[in-house]
């Protein structure tokens, strides 16, 4: 029966898969435990200095000694400044640099990692895990293994510099030992659980903040400004309480493991004044011992505190690892497309997001002849979205087969299936850049600005593009704040227009226009649709009365199809929507 691990054993696993990152960079790394094996060794250095400094100054009055000492305590710290520097400097190169690394490794991931996972993640968590959790990896990376080695080889120095002064007294330090491996045992579990919760509650916290910062508009429309309040100062002060345990932890363990370090020296100091050994020990070598031991405080106080670095490291590389680990979406597909012609088959299709919410889509059998316009309508919920993103691959069906071409699109490769298609969604995606920039996105970046301007045009945006000071380098705000919903929309349709793929898939398109720009719009989208084939999902029916195709959906399934003039005088599930439709319009008009 296989061995479940064990926490340590996990620990020690992720920290050497963390490790990992350093070794392309070991040179630098080299280079820093060199700085800090010089650094350690000029403890001891330190502490021999007292030995002639009080024997050949004080007791022996050499002249020779007296005049050497300035210039060996000169030395003492040149060296100690020369090897800090180099050991920090290069150690903390090699961790930004891992930093870097994990960053850029993290970011690449989660643009390759499937719809599914962002369903089940909020951003906040995710920004928490590309921000704060990786700066505990970098001090894990870092300060800890700067302690470790630094501060381990200067007690080890200074304790060799002790039994080389007297045996006898050094020999009682290593009964402190045992009792320090407990101490610190015991304190690495509890930091290690309490981590873990902190940066879930920063995450928490990364998350309630992005949310209400981008809803604002909401929130004081709404006047959920005290709710808001409440609930970032509960989350707030749950982090905060969290983090004080890991701050009484600290502050408890710390001092109580210097304690116990302590009662091992004030032993010695004890001893060292009987007189069986007074006789044995010159007031130098005392004195040496004493500082030598003094000197090992720092250096094992940083020792007892590399343990909450640590914990924080691997519970923050464990949460890395864990988003690293996620499969990225399948692109199994071998296939390329060089322009498809449009024919796209729906076959035996269904989907379900989750087991126990039942499927959304059953059984879906539709042939889309290239050039032609297929229009899905039927009450939210009914499944209309779903099979378009299934096309697009954001999902992948649970049952049947889409072709495109007569070609499995699981056959295809991601990247070539998305270049045969152009989306335009209700809801626009735009970024903090200037109009060309969202216009020629991705891979139309570098388009001519001919071929930039003529998309603009035919979707009506130069009306609104031509007023503005910058013209299309016209920074537009975060999410294109700075423009109206009806000027997103149309740059969001120039940006299809632009990418000029063969298959088209409009989804609420002019949802967010009014009545004029509308009608620009459909004019536009006429001239595109009339050589794609197209896949339009629309709540107002007046919209695709000319579509080759209408496909009513319920409940997950085809119930009617046909063109709009035969559904009506099939006066089925399409003519009733059309005439509640119909009445509202006519109700609001009366208004």
């Amino acid at each position: 029966m296989k061995k479940t691990p064990t926490h340590a054993q996990r620990g020690r696993v992720i920290y050497r898969r963390l490790v990992g990152y350093a070794l392309p960079y070991w040179r630098a790394f080299v280079f820093s435990i060199l700085g800090m094996i010089g650094y350690a060794a000029t403890e001891p250095a330190l502490a021999a200095f007292m030995k002639p400094l009080l024997d050949g100054s004080f007791v022996q009055r050499d002249p020779a000694v007296i005049r050497a000492l300035p210039f060996y305590m000169l030395a003492i710290f040149l060296a100690r400044g020369v090897t800090g520097f180099v050991n920090t400097y290069f150690m903390k190169w090699v961790g930004r640099k891992v930093v870097a690394d994990i960053r850029s490794k993290m970011f690449d991931h989660l643009l390759r990692l499937p719809t599914t996972y962002y369903d089940h993640h909020s951003s906040g968590i995710l920004i928490a895990k590309l921000t704060y959790n990786v700066e505990q990896v970098a001090a894990a990376a870092t300060q800890a293994i700067t302690y470790l080695v630094r501060d381990g080889l200067t007690v080890l120095f200074l304790l060799g510099y002790l039994l080389y002064l007297n045996a006898k007294l050094a020999m009682i330090l290593l009964i402190v030992g045992p009792l320090l491996a407990l101490s610190v045992r015991y304190v690495s579990k509890r930091f290690r659980r309490v981590s873990k919760r902190i940066q879930d509650a920063m995450g928490q916290i990364t998350h309630v903040a992005q949310e209400t910062i981008s809803s604002h508009r909401i929130v004081k429309a709404f006047g959920g400004i005290e709710y808001e309040q409440g609930y970032f100062a509960n989350v707030n002060e749950r982090t905060r309480l969290l983090q004080m345990k890991m701050i009484v932890t600290d502050a408890v363990s710390v001092p109580f493991i210097q304690l116990i370090s302590a009662g091992g020296i004030a032993v010695i100091i004890y001893l060292s004044t009987l007189e069986a050994l007074k006789e044995s020990i010159s007031p130098g070598s005392f004195m040496a011992f004493v500082v030598a031991m003094g000197l090992m405080l720092s250096p094992i106080k940083r020792l007892t505190s590399i343990n909450s670095y640590l914990q924080k490291g691997i519970t923050g590389a464990q949460s890395i690892f864990e988003l690293l680990d996620t499969e990225p979406e399948p692109d199994t597909g071998t296939l390329e497309l060089e322009r498809a012609q449009g024919r796209i088959e729906f076959r035996g299709v269904g989907h379900c997001y989750l087991q126990d919410k039942g499927p959304v889509l059953q059984d879906i059998n539709l042939l889309v002849e290239p050039g032609k316009t297929v229009a899905f309508v039927g009450r939210s919920g009914s499944g209309k979205t779903t099979l378009v993103n299934l096309l697009v691959r954001f999902y992948d069906a649970t049952e049947g087969e889409i072709l495109l071409d007569g070609v499995n699109i699981k056959e295809l490769r991601l990247s070539s299936l998305r270049r045969q298609v152009a989306v335009v969604n209700q809801e626009v995606t735009l970024f903090n850049d200037t109009i060309g920039n969202n216009i020629a996105y991705g891979e139309l970046r570098g388009a001519a600005p001919e071929r930039l301007q003529r998309a603009a045009e035919a979707a009506h945006a130069m009306e609104f593009i031509s007023k503005l000071p910058d013209g299309m380098d016209t920074l537009i705000g975060d999410r294109g704040v700075l423009l109206s919903g009806g000027q997103r929309q149309r740059l969001a349709i120039a940006r299809a227009m632009l990418k000029d793929a063969p298959v088209l898939v409009l989804d609420e398109a002019t949802s967010s226009l009014d009545s004029e720009s509308e009608r620009h719009i459909q004019a536009a989208l006429e001239a595109l649709i009339e050589y794609r084939t197209t896949l339009v999902i629309a709540h107002r029916l007046s919209t695709v009365e000319k579509a080759d195709q209408i496909v009513v959906m319920e409940n997950g399934r085809i119930v009617e199809r046909g063109r709009h003039a035969e559904l009506i005088a099939q006066d089925g599930r399409y003519a009733e929507l059309y005439r509640m439709q119909f009445r509202d319009e006519a109700d609001e008009a009366a208004r």
